[in-house]
């Protein structure tokens, strides 16, 4: 039977009080360099695990952060929390992941909960990160938040994002390279920020190329698979096609292919595909998926961050924010335009 190793071994163990040890423990300031390394290095020969309860009782904080979610594709979710789990785990926090629907009553959904749960701070992920009523009800409670890829009234608190736009711009900018220039686009959810964004980076990118948007090129999606399935039957249902099709998300590209299989069109010969994400499904169709690898799970390790540090703006300062690298990933769904 193994002996559970407690706060007053790490104390003998790094020769210091048990107060400096929940110092910390708990990041607390106005420690020194070489005490705080030589508690950490006691914790880590002693393999001691704090107990949240009792630190959460000892302190101000709680050691959880939530997670608030309203997004029909489960390869971000997944990807979002798995970026914020790993990084609670490195800091000794715990994750509440709570769905949020927006369609329907929020203050229904978001009060109670903030109500009865104690949280040190939550993550708010696209269509949430925009939405007055959530944003207005953490403030409310006195709960932070990192936001994100907002699309609007970013000095409202701190955020994480990547250049959508810029992305969207590349993307485009790659078909068109290929020979493409009737390129077709479908849109994602009109209450994602990000969505106006990637739009605005394709009609650049093909004004910047000489190119116009044809009449009827440009289909709303709802960054489901249905969604993209639907609009790609629209945009290849006649006999004058795109000869590419950029659509906002992974799940609508792969309903673009879904549709161009049932149409016998070969991709890419016959229609180039391209997506933006890089979820596990991009990489699972055939032909794989060209996308935008989006940095979804560090996005969400860098909010969390934020929140477990506590960063707040100083007076007069915008608040802190982080705008991580994206990379566009060519597979086999693009090539040459046909003749």
């Amino acid at each position: 039977m193994s002996v559970k190793v407690t706060i007053h071994d790490v104390a003998r163990e790094s020769g210091v009080s048990i107060k400096t040890v929940s110092r910390v423990l708990n990041r607390e300031p106005n420690v020194k360099a070489d005490t705080r390394d030589r508690v950490q290095a006691a914790v880590a020969a002693l393999n001691y695990r704090p107990n949240i309860s009792a630190r959460s009782l000892a302190g101000s904080k709680a050691y959880l952060i939530g997670v608030f979610f309203d997004n029909p594709s489960p390869g971000y979710v997944t990807d979002v929390q798995l970026g914020a789990i790993a990084r609670c785990r490195q800091e000794g926090y715990h994750l509440i992941v709570e769905p949020i629907d927006s369609t329907a009553d929020i203050h229904e959904q978001v009060e109670p909960m903030l109500a009865t749960l104690r949280m040190d701070g939550v993550i708010l992920t696209p269509p949430l990160s925009d939405h007055p009523v959530v944003l207005s009800a953490l403030e409310q409670a006195g709960v932070a938040y990192v936001r994100v890829a907002p699309g609007g009234d970013i000095d409202r608190a701190p955020w994480v994002s990547m250049d959508d736009r810029l992305a969207a711009y590349e993307m485009t900018r790659h078909l068109i390279g290929l020979g493409h220039r009737d390129i077709g686009f479908i849109i994602g959810h009109p209450d994602h920020g990000a969505s106006r964004l990637r739009h605005e980076g394709f009609r650049d990118a093909m004004r910047d190329s000489g190119l116009a948007v044809r009449e009827g090129r440009v289909e709303q999606g709802m960054f489901s698979f249905r969604s993209g399935f639907e609009a790609a039957e629209r945009l290849l249902g006649g006999a004058d096609r795109p000869t590419a099709i950029f659509a906002s998300n992974d799940d609508m590209a792969l309903g673009v292919m879904a549709v161009a299989n049932r149409l016998r069109l070969d991709v890419p010969a016959q229609l180039s595909v391209a997506g933006f994400d890089d979820t596990p499904g991009a990489k699972i169709t055939w032909p794989q998926l060209t996308t935008v690898r989006q940095p979804i799970a560090a996005m969400a390790g860098a909010a969390a961050d934020m929140l477990m540090r506590g960063v707040e703006r100083e007076d007069g300062a915008p608040p802190p924010s982080q705008v991580l690298d994206f990379e566009l990933v060519v597979r086999e769904s693009t090539g040459p335009a046909p003749r």
